[in-house]
Formats: C-alpha cells, structure tokens, sequence
C-alpha cells in the first residue's frame, strides 16, 4: 500500500498561481474593508502570503522552463 502521485489536468495545474494570487488580493480587500481587530489582521497575512506563494510558485515555474530548455540531459547518461 503506496502512497499514489496526485495528477491535476494541465489547465488546473497552470493555473494555480493565478488562484493563490486571486485569493490573497481578495482576503487582503476583506481585511482592509472590514479593520477590525485579530482576525482581520489574521485575515491580511494569510492573504499576503498566498499573494506571495502564487508569484513564488510562477516563478519557480517559469525559470525552471527556460532553464531546462538550455541543457542537454541526454548528455549525463
């Protein structure tokens, strides 16, 4: 009894930084409309680093494109 790789369809895996993203902006606007105490300060945070795990994640994504596009792995066998 392994443990069974998840495999999300393209279109949902392309699109999860945009989602990450989309989500922080919209729990920081709630927090900023409603200022009240804990919670909206909580509510910030976690909106900041969902903003900031979706650019990571792009990004992360985008370089490691351009950089296997520039080797060669045949070559290491």
């Amino acid at each position: 009894m392994g443990i069974r790789a998840v495999h999300l369809a393209k279109p949902v895996y392309e699109s999860m930084p945009y989602a990450y993203a989309g989500t922080g902006i919209v729990l920081m606007l709630l927090s900023y409309f409603d200022g009240r105490g804990f919670w909206s300060n909580f509510v910030a945070f976690v909106g900041l680093l969902a903003v900031i795990g979706g650019a990571v994640i792009f990004l992360k994504r985008r370089d490691y494109r351009q950089c296997r596009t520039h080797y060669d792995y045949r070559s290491l066998d």
